[in-house]
């Protein structure tokens, strides 16, 4: 079913659309990726299979792919490395939603909530491990040394996060920080892998890492207002947990920005004692026009993303990796 947002259609169709390029590849990338989360012990192969669920959008493969493909061909090698980062992107997922308590991901328990905390620590782990072993099998340790290097960036923003919460004096500079570490490290590793292993120029890698950077910021962006601002049957995963969490995201910070004196501190105050907190930020939403603000910023960094490629070839992979920073922007899920 179609769904057009500010004349962009944003629909799971339109995405599996978006991604035809590639559809061989990716449902070849998939298969390798249900085939490595096998377990011969039944309860163990029962929560790694699940997990494998929970991915969604298969965002972070697509990158890869689609790099690959504007560059010239996608080999072997690129098919296991979709996998990889996509069983790395399951991991943080996984952890994700111990570390905010929630309950649904994609119209979905999530483990946590099907399990435990404890088992769910345990299955992110077994992904993350295998993720490493598996990209320890091509004849490169190029994967394995970007890929390590960019996990742990990310677990970097995570812990940055998590020290930040309930820091409502917390800058919008570092806020982008923190999320270009947590989620756009992990985007523009996939770039990076889809152009190295297509042989590409020093420059091109870096050109294509710098189109996934500023494509995650823009995904994040957009996530952490869907958090405040969407609709959980939409988005099919537990929203509101940024302030139940005190996380300073960027909607929240905008609104603290335009408060002033009693008005800010009754709202911290709200957030902090978990009293109708989410409630009284949607009407600052609206009163301060937050939603809009946040559009800008991602707008920034999609644009960014699309300048990025400005000087490659026409061709169909690339047309379409100029399309998707304006599907992230309005998306809904």
């Amino acid at each position: 079913m179609s769904q057009v947002v500010n004349g962009t259609d944003v629909s799971p169709d339109h995405l599996k659309a978006l991604y035809a390029p590639i559809d061989v590849e990716l449902t070849q990338s998939e298969e390798i990726l249900q085939r490595e989360l096998r377990n011969e012990h039944a309860a163990v192969d029962e929560m790694v299979r699940y997990g494998c669920l929970l991915g969604g959008k298969r965002l972070r493969p697509a990158l890869l792919l689609l790099t690959a493909k504007a560059l010239g061909v996608i080999t072997a090698d690129h098919l296991t490395l979709a996998a990889v980062v996509e069983m790395i992107h399951t991991a943080t997922l996984v952890h994700d939603d111990i570390l905010d308590d929630a309950v649904l991901r994609r119209h979905m328990d999530t483990c946590n909530a099907r399990w435990d905390n404890e088992a769910s620590v345990l299955l992110g782990d077994y992904l993350f491990t295998h993720s490493f072993y598996l990209a320890s099998t091509l004849d490169s340790t190029y994967a394995c040394r970007t890929i390590g290097k960019a996990t742990n960036v990310v677990c970097e923003g995570e812990l940055r996060q998590i020290r930040s919460c309930n820091n409502f004096e917390l800058g919008e500079e570092e806020y982008l920080e923190i999320i270009e570490a947590k989620t756009a490290s992990l985007c523009a590793c996939a770039c990076r892998l889809g152009a190295y292993y297509a042989d590409a120029s020093t420059e091109y890698v870096e050109v294509f890492s710098e189109y996934g950077r500023n494509l995650g910021i823009a995904f994040q962006i957009i996530d952490d207002l869907l958090d405040v601002a969407g609709n959980e049957s939409s988005v099919g995963k537990s929203l509101g947990t940024d302030l139940e969490k005190q996380k300073p995201t960027l909607p929240l910070l905008h609104v603290l920005s335009c408060l002033k004196g009693t008005e800010r501190t009754e709202f911290v105050n709200a957030l902090v004692e978990g009293s109708n907190g989410h409630e009284i930020m949607k009407s600052y939403l609206q009163r301060f026009q937050s939603r809009a603000y946040c559009l800008e910023k991602a707008n920034v960094y999609a644009s960014r993303a699309v300048s990025a490629l400005a000087d490659l070839s026409d061709n169909e992979a690339t047309r379409i990796l100029l399309q998707l920073p304006e599907f992230v922007i309005h998306r809904s899920h």
